[in-house]
């Protein structure tokens, strides 16, 4: 179980924005079980329109698809909690949202939802940075451009405000190893 204490929002929000700044990068959030908190956070602080570019919230296997382009299948097999959908909602988010930096939750928040295999307090992050990488397909064709991912599987306690507090404090952190 990952254990976080309360999360200084003030001082986290300053790191990442004197991180991206520095780098003249932007971030955008595709977020689920945050709804928007990431988004909120951000635009709390003065000026955040010079590194917070927007975010999509989008809860449902639907919005993801339409809005992000997750694959039906990635949520059929994998399910929303999942590598598989916040990797793809984050590379979404960054195509279609525009920003160099993306950030993506997925997770059950509780107090239902839970399974054996993904118990309440499951959540996944992903954060993406676009243009990093060289890339090959099966086809020979090559370029530069394909997004940068990482990616990380949470296991929080507490009820259903203390799991979203904790997955924004750990999803800002990782911005900040970007």
């Amino acid at each position: 179980m990952d254990t976080h204490p309360a999360p200084d929002l003030p001082r986290i929000i300053s790191e990442v924005a004197d991180h991206l700044l520095s780098q003249g990068r932007q971030l955008v959030t595709a977020e689920s079980c945050t709804g928007g908190w990431i988004a909120k956070a951000c635009t709390d602080r003065p000026g955040s329109s010079r590194w917070f570019r927007g975010g999509a919230v989008v809860y449902t296997d639907e919005l993801k698809t339409a809005m992000l382009g997750v694959q039906p299948r990635t949520l059929a097999e994998a399910g929303a909690v999942s590598e598989a959908t916040v990797r793809e909602m984050a590379v979404g988010a960054l195509e279609r949202l525009g920003g160099d930096v993306a950030v993506a939750v997925s997770g059950i928040a509780g107090p239902d939802g839970g399974t054996p295999a993904k118990p309440v307090g499951t959540v996944w992050i992903a954060w993406a940075v676009s243009g990093l990488q060289d890339w090959q397909d099966s086809a020979g064709r090559a370029g530069t451009g394909y997004p940068t991912v990482r990616t990380a599987r949470h296991q929080f306690e507490g009820d259903r405000d203390a799991v979203r507090r904790q997955a924004l404090a750990v999803a800002l952190q990782g911005v900040l190893e970007t």
